[in-house]
């Protein structure tokens, strides 16, 4: 029993390392509106024009009129691919190397993962509108092939938040609004990755698996301005702390680490970020519209993890930076009922390249979008986008440290990850 403790922390703290998976922007998902998609996030802010702006400035929503709602989603196609670069583990008491094998892990996405998104604004009077918004604003789903080399760092991540929102708008005068409300958000993470045995002449792997989840609560605030042909919104999300609690179960080892097996009761904090917007619209000509937006995001309150069990506390540093995307786009009426749109992203990731992880394939990202919006009728709309996002190479070095008791194993990942990203978004409109 003695023995059991301290290993079951330290495995614990390995499987934690980074349980919060990227996919572009950090693990924050930038598929919260399918007329967005269209534009890159240019109208984030300002544009006003669909339900879904009371996600990113709950002010703007002044500018829709009656009852309206906005129903869709983001199909989104990602891949990415691991490059062994000479992975190697340890072997306690000694100074030799001894190469992790493996395969590449294969294409750890699932070729269509859905972002869903749902809106609905009321005006209440000629100043008061109200609004809900659902929406998934943070995820991943990795699954590496079994085998492979990486599989010390991560093998499975499953990482899914659901947002609630709800918010009040009230127009002070004919060119300015304000808006805000609350956030309640549900978060539900299970992640596994392999654990090395003390000898490498063991055959099998040991495996470390945590499920977590948590509800906790935030708040948005915006202000939007028009004066007809120009619009500036600027709004504000606070970042929302969770406590996700649950289990760690390990199985696998052998030998002295035997008794490390087991299901243990852990918790972790997972501190989300603050996020800043701020968008400009300007009519050029009656159909033609130029779109600036950009967003930052508070991630360097993400330090790292600190695990607790019946064991006591571990902590490891991930070291997040404050990142931040600028967006350009523009929209053409081609006809009462058809608008064109395209745009254009450059999106910071806020992952420290001294703490890159597998569980993290990301990089900066560069957006290329088009989207088109089609007036079925004065009361519905179809909005169709579709994006590309080009995705930096990068190289990952990972040193994971095991057991340190009785002996400690350290395996480092070395590798060069790559891949890149494809969304088709459609969402309908109805307007009453």
């Amino acid at each position: 029993m003695p023995l059991r403790r301290p290993i079951a922390a330290s495995l614990l703290l390995s499987a934690l390392a980074a349980p919060v998976p990227a996919f572009a922007g950090g693990f924050y998902l930038q598929e919260q509106s399918p007329i967005e998609t269209g534009r890159a996030l240019a109208g984030a802010g300002a544009a006003a024009d669909d339900p879904s702006a009371i996600y990113f400035n709950p002010a703007a929503i002044t500018q829709l009129q009656g009852i309206q709602t906005s129903v869709g989603g983001v199909a989104l196609m990602a891949s990415a691919h691991q490059s062994n670069r000479g992975s190697y583990r340890t072997i306690p008491g000694s100074t030799v190397r001894v190469p992790i094998a493996g395969n590449s892990g294969g294409d750890p996405f699932d070729k269509v993962i859905p972002v869903p998104s749902f809106y609905i604004t009321g005006q209440v009077s000629d100043r008061l509108w109200l609004g809900v918004g659902v929406n998934a604003p943070f995820g991943l789903k990795l699954d590496y092939d079994d085998g492979f080399f990486g599989r010390y760092d991560s093998l499975y991540t499953n990482l899914k938040t659901y947002n609630i929102q709800s918010s009040a708008a009230y127009k002070l005068n004919d060119h300015f609004s304000v808006g805000g409300g609350v956030d309640v958000q549900y978060v539900k993470a299970t992640l596994t990755n392999a654990l090395p045995q003390l000898s490498p002449l063991i055959a099998t792997d040991g495996l470390a698996e945590l499920k977590g989840h948590d509800w906790s609560v935030g708040w948005n605030a915006g202000l939007f301005y028009t004066n007809g042909d120009t619009n500036v919104g600027v709004s504000y999300r606070s970042g929302i702390s969770h406590k996700l609690t649950g289990t760690q179960t390990v199985s696998g080892l052998q030998s002295l680490l035997a008794s490390g097996n087991g299901t243990f009761a852990a918790t972790a904090p997972l501190d989300l970020p603050d996020i800043v917007t701020a968008g400009f619209m300007h009519r050029l000509t009656p159909k033609l519209r130029a779109l600036i937006s950009a967003r930052w995001y508070n991630w360097s309150r993400f330090k790292g993890i600190a695990v607790t069990t019946a064991a006591g506390t571990t902590n490891k540093e991930l070291d997040y930076k404050d990142s931040y995307s600028v967006s350009l786009g523009g929209e053409y009426d081609v006809s009462p009922a058809l608008t064109l749109r395209a745009g254009t992203m450059f999106d910071r990731s806020p992952t420290n390249r001294q703490h890159l992880t597998t569980r993290v394939p990301d990089g900066d990202r560069a957006w290329l979008t088009a989207g088109a919006t089609y007036n079925v009728s004065p009361a519905f709309a179809l909005n169709l986008s579709y994006a590309h996002n080009f995705v930096e190479k990068a190289n990952i070095i990972r040193p994971d440290s095991y057991y340190p008791f009785p002996a400690t194993v350290t395996a480092i990942t070395l590798s060069q990850t790559s891949g890149n990203a494809d969304q088709i978004a459609a969402s309908l409109t109805a307007r009453f």
